[in-house]
Order: C-alpha cells, then sequence, then structure tokens
C-alpha cells in the first residue's frame, strides 16, 4: 500500500493551508462554497452543508500562473503568521 499523506491547517477564518506528498494549495471560503488554488489549477466548490451534494468547476492550470499564485499565497500566510507570532 502506497504512503499517503495530506495535511490541512487553519490559517484564518476562510483560509485553509493544504499540504500533500506533492503540492501545496490554499482554499479560501467555508462549508457550503470555498475556492481553491493550486498546481493543478483552480477549483470552485459549491454545495449544500449536510446532504453531500456539490458542484465542482475546474479550471486547469495551462502556464504556471497557477503555481506563481499558490507560491505568493504561501509566502502571504507565512509573513502574515510571522507577524502574528512577534507581537
Amino acid at each position: 500500500m502506497p504512503l499517503r499523506f495530506r495535511r490541512r491547517i487553519k490559517i484564518a477564518p476562510g483560509v485553509t493551508l493544504n499540504l500533500n506528498k506533492k503540492s501545496i494549495s490554499t482554499t479560501f471560503g467555508r462549508r457550503g462554497a470555498n475556492f481553491t488554488v493550486g498546481p493543478k489549477g483552480n477549483r470552485t466548490t459549491v454545495g449544500v452543508p449536510g446532504t453531500g451534494l456539490s458542484y465542482t468547476s475546474h479550471q486547469s492550470s495551462r502556464s504556471g500562473c497557477s503555481t506563481a499564485f499558490t507560491v505568493m499565497g504561501v509566502v502571504v500566510v507565512l509573513l502574515f503568521l510571522l507577524s502574528l507570532c512577534s507581537h
């Protein structure tokens, strides 16, 4: 059985950093509606909480723009955390 690693870290209300073996992505939003930016592209999900019903729209990354936005998002989040820790 292959080894699997997934970790979600809540950064702020409505912002989650998602980590796995191969990539990092950032999710904005809350239960029922969210937007994820990652190296494979952008994903928008809208659902009805508690029912299991949802709709996901995926926009694949044709260039390195998505990866660049993900890296910038991670850097901004880390700088934000560092500023909170220094106070």
